[in-house]
């Protein structure tokens, strides 16, 4: 997600734009802030124009239909990046993961509008087939492999499950990020366990030839909390109000627009949701208990 100044026109929209798409219109008088002319929009794991078009463009399409307002991509570098765009008013509109929220909602206030709630989404951690690994406290002193720094699934959530089994992921494991390397290492013996999101870990072992018998679940976490998608807090509070309205009421189109793309294949079978800042604590508390509160900082 990356950065712009918003140039905003006054709260009755004048005209037809150039892409003949017309903005939503506020109701309300209320509100001080404008209706914006168009929203610049961003994914937070997306780090190029060409990525965002090949994932995210039939999605964009069908966004752009849904609110009646010409929506550009802006891509960013990096989950820490799409911040200070929000925060300066050069993005608009974010899709995000649980860990990104979280980090967009303390440093750049970032309203949540709506989450996209996946039933099969939570953490599993996995060992070999036949290894003497049964349990959580048998990883204590194991090397494990995760994600990447900040993963809700691929870190934060497997290092709660940790925590919780009275492992301090400090010093009684060793975590190694391999991204999507981890199941390979696994096979080949090179860690002792690996962590994944519960409705990724069949793709991912089809993709790499591997069957599931060649491996064991040793432990599964609870429902993550869900990805969401999440506005500056610049923008007109009716504008808000009508954009969650809209996009909950055409979600069926919306989610199959999400779905042209095999990297959003997780999200068959979801649901838009109003998204509940509450359910995002425990992103939080791990980010806090890892000492990595500055993060949120």
């Amino acid at each position: 997600m990356k950065r712009r100044t918003l140039i905003y026109r006054s709260i009755l929209f004048v005209g037809g734009c150039t892409t003949g798409i017309n903005p939503i219109n506020s109701s309300s008088k209320k509100s001080a802030k404008p209706v914006p002319e168009k929203l610049k929009f961003a994914v937070v794991d997306a780090t190029g124009i060409e990525e965002l078009q090949q994932n995210y463009g039939a999605f964009r399409t069908a966004l752009e239909e849904v609110l009646s307002i010409p929506i550009e991509f802006f891509p960013v570098h990096n989950r820490t990046g799409a911040a200070p765009a929000l925060q300066s008013g050069e993005v608009d509109i974010i899709f995000a993961g649980p860990s990104e929220y979280v980090i967009l909602n303390s440093r750049a206030k970032a309203i949540p509008v709506v989450a996209i709630q996946r039933n099969q989404y939570y953490p599993i951690i996995v060992v070999r087939a036949y290894s003497k690994i049964k349990s959580l406290i048998d990883l204590k002193g194991k090397t494990i492999a995760m994600r990447s720094i900040g993963s809700t699934s691929g870190h934060l959530a497997p290092t709660k499950m940790l925590i919780d089994a009275g492992l301090d992921p400090n010093t009684d494991v060793k975590i190694v990020m391999l991204g999507n390397a981890g199941v390979k290492a696994l096979k080949k013996g090179e860690v002792e366990a690996w962590t994944i999101a519960s409705d990724r870990y069949k793709t991912i072992l089809k993709s790499e030839n591997f069957s599931e018998k060649d491996f064991s679940i040793i432990a599964k976490g609870s429902l993550l909390p869900s990805d969401l998608f999440v506005v500056s807090n610049q923008m007109n509070y009716d504008f808000i109000q009508n954009m969650r309205s809209r996009m909950i009421e055409n979600q069926e189109k919306l989610i199959q627009s999400l779905l042209v793309s095999q990297v959003n294949q997780p999200y068959k079978g979801s649901k838009f949701i109003p998204a509940n800042d509450a359910d995002y604590n425990m992103i939080r508390e791990v980010y806090q208990k890892i000492g990595q509160g500055n993060f949120l900082s």
